[in-house]
């Protein structure tokens, strides 16, 4: 079809935001508008000018036959710091206290424009790695994987507490808890990942890294390699931890249910993100 520079822009632009980390080639947009691939150069230049201008991510140009254009999702230093802040100001609504000092966050991980953004937030930590597969483990980090995935344009694979008929044959290891010191098990089917992926683990809260750990283990039944770790909420108080190298969010510092006050900062997200 052929389109004026205008709708081409609004099309084009569409197309990059649906379809990140996709290397398209020039002659894709050109055989769509039935233009020059002159004309397609310069209007990715003007898309890609305001990508940069407006924090809404990375235009990628690779020369040659083989090339094209790739969108890389990004997010401002600005407005990654006000993102977070609202978070921290959320989490640290004392009604979110639960019997026990757990912190109630299913709003949070229900409500889709906080959860894209958070998406976008790992999307800019991990534009650098590549990435086959975001991995969690059910439940409450599906939302969060599914949105990073989304960002990162790969599949999703879940961790499970348990076997499902529905899920074929399954690897099943047991871990140890790092918070109860309780062994548990979490299975994964064997056509869920193929070997030697490379992968990237997210998780809506970590203690001590008890299950993160045992993704890990369990991640190393597939030969996979573990590119990154991404979590939602980490706490202060875990006596031994037992993941090192990890991208947080928030850092939650300490519960008083007593006096009702919850304390909470930004993680380690920009010791990585600079």
């Amino acid at each position: 079809m052929k389109l004026r520079r205008s709708s081409r822009l609004v099309d084009m632009t569409h197309y990059l935001l649906y379809h990140p980390h996709q290397l398209v080639p020039l002659t894709f947009f050109a055989e769509r508008y039935g233009s020059a691939k002159s004309s397609i150069s310069e209007d990715l230049a003007i898309i890609k000018q305001t990508f940069e201008q407006q924090g809404i991510g990375l235009l990628r140009t690779l020369p040659g036959a083989a090339g094209g254009v790739q969108y890389v999702p990004k997010m401002s230093e600005a407005e990654a710091k006000q993102f977070i802040q609202q978070l921290c100001t959320s989490l640290a609504d004392p009604e979110r206290l639960l019997p026990g000092g757990y912190l109630y966050m299913t709003d949070l991980l229900g409500d889709t424009r906080i959860v894209n953004q958070i998406g976008r937030l790992y999307a800019s930590a991990f534009a650098h790695e590549h990435i086959d597969f975001v991995v969690t483990v059910a439940t409450k980090g599906i939302p969060l994987a599914y949105a990073v995935a989304s960002f990162l344009n790969v599949p999703v694979v879940i961790i499970r507490r348990d076997s499902k008929v529905t899920e074929g044959s399954m690897v099943s290891i047991n871990y140890v808890s790092g918070s109860s010191k309780r062994i548990q098990t979490m299975v994964l089917s064997k056509r869920s990942l193929r070997e030697g992926a490379n992968v990237l683990i997210v998780d809506d809260f970590m203690k001590a890294g008890g299950t993160i750990n045992g993704m890990i283990s369990l991640l190393s039944e597939f030969r996979a390699n573990v590119v990154g770790i991404g979590v939602l909420v980490e706490s202060e108080e875990a006596e031994e931890r037992l993941v090192d190298e990890y991208v947080s969010l928030v850092k939650l510092t300490s519960v008083n249910v007593k006096e009702k006050q919850i304390t909470v900062e930004e993680g380690n997200y920009f010791h990585f993100v600079k």
